[in-house]
């Protein structure tokens, strides 16, 4: 039996994709944890030209939350974003940067190729390091609620097949195409 995996999912803010990825996985009894690989926890405002901006490390979820509602509860309701931070309080406290954070995972699943090239980047760049394999996939995914919604279960399916693999490095290209649903 294959030894089992741990996941880490990551997104650019560590608040949609990432975390949708993680509650799904979570759920299903993974070994899993999230991130973000932004500079910064970037959230939309009132307008376009005025984005909510948090710096990783010094806010909670429920931070955000407190402060949005306080804001405009009807626009944060509506566009969806109430929904998501009362989701991510259940899951864990604060989003977190990859970049700060220890690497003690088998496998990255990002979704979106700027955090695939930011996750490579910044393992090129450690020192040390365990020696052990770890495998980073890159998941495209447009950061949308619906989008998040749907490739959580992908990311689930690609994972537990990668958990059940005894040789999941070798089997690594089968297991990405039978996970896209490709013979």
């Amino acid at each position: 039996m294959a030894e089992a995996k741990r996941f880490a999912m990551v997104c650019a803010a560590n608040m949609n994709r990432s975390m949708e990825a993680h509650k799904v996985a979570l759920n299903a009894g993974l070994d899993v944890k999230s991130y973000g690989a932004g500079n910064r926890v970037k959230l939309p405002g009132a307008s376009r030209d005025n984005p909510n901006v948090f710096e990783f490390g010094s806010v909670t979820y429920k931070d955000i939350y407190d402060k949005l509602m306080a804001e405009d509860e009807k626009l944060y309701t509506r566009n969806g974003l109430k929904d998501m931070l009362e989701r991510n309080m259940t899951i864990k406290p604060a989003p977190q940067r990859w970049q700060d954070s220890e690497v003690d995972v088998d496998v990255v699943v990002c979704f979106e190729e700027r955090v695939f090239d930011n996750v490579v980047s910044d393992l090129k760049g450690r020192v040390g390091g365990s020696g052990e394999p770890l495998l980073v996939i890159n998941l495209d995914v447009i950061d949308s609620h619906e989008e998040a919604l749907n490739a959580g279960p992908h990311a689930l399916k690609l994972c537990e097949m990668i958990d059940a693999s005894d040789d999941w490095e070798c089997e690594c290209d089968e297991i990405m195409d039978s996970s896209r649903g490709n013979p």
